[in-house]
């Protein structure tokens, strides 16, 4: 009887061997895609939810929601729950660089937090910061779409861009 591992180990070698794609460049173009696939959605959500005024409608309607605080439910607590990183993402990144109506430097207040109580996301949250916190949590909720788009696209992507650049690179360190 096969371990797990092994059982993992066979399916990717087979699907190494039937995409005709090293198992490494699978692995690499998977991990390129999938970073890809968080980073233009999440600009693309954040500028167009800019444009629309999303942002602080959507994340304003939950914040001040009485359905979302009194009626306990799987997505209710997901979606607070990627409210809340989206928060302490806009403002970790945003007093980094100063960007999202945050100035910069300073640490973030969400760090003298007690992490014993839970934080909810704040009622005073506007402008670019409402985007960030919306597009955040829309690039969470699309996690499944992106994983399976990953998936599919990651054969193809190590052939055209993955290989051609381990070949190159191979080829400088090739003896004559």
């Amino acid at each position: 009887m096969p371990t797990l591992r092994q059982s993992y180990h066979n399916a990717l070698k087979s699907l190494s061997a039937r995409t005709g794609t090293p198992l490494p460049s699978l692995v690499l173009s998977f991990a390129v895609l999938h970073e890809l696939t968080a980073i233009i959605p999440l600009a693309g959500i954040f500028f167009t939810s800019r444009q629309l005024g999303l942002g602080e409608r959507v994340v304003g309607q939950f914040i001040h929601s009485d359905k979302a605080r009194n009626e306990p439910s799987w997505l209710n607590d997901r979606v607070g729950l990627w409210f809340d990183e989206g928060e302490r993402w806009a403002e970790r990144v945003g007093r980094r660089y100063g960007i999202f109506g945050f100035p910069r430097g300073q640490p973030p207040v969400s760090a003298a937090d007690d992490d014993n109580h839970p934080r909810r996301v704040s009622t005073l949250i506007a402008g670019d910061a409402a985007n960030a916190i919306f597009a955040y949590g829309m690039v969470k909720a699309l996690l499944p779409v992106r994983i399976g788009f990953s998936l599919y696209l990651s054969p193809s992507f190590s052939r055209c861009v993955v290989d051609p650049i381990r070949l190159r690179v191979a080829r400088l360190f090739r003896k004559n």
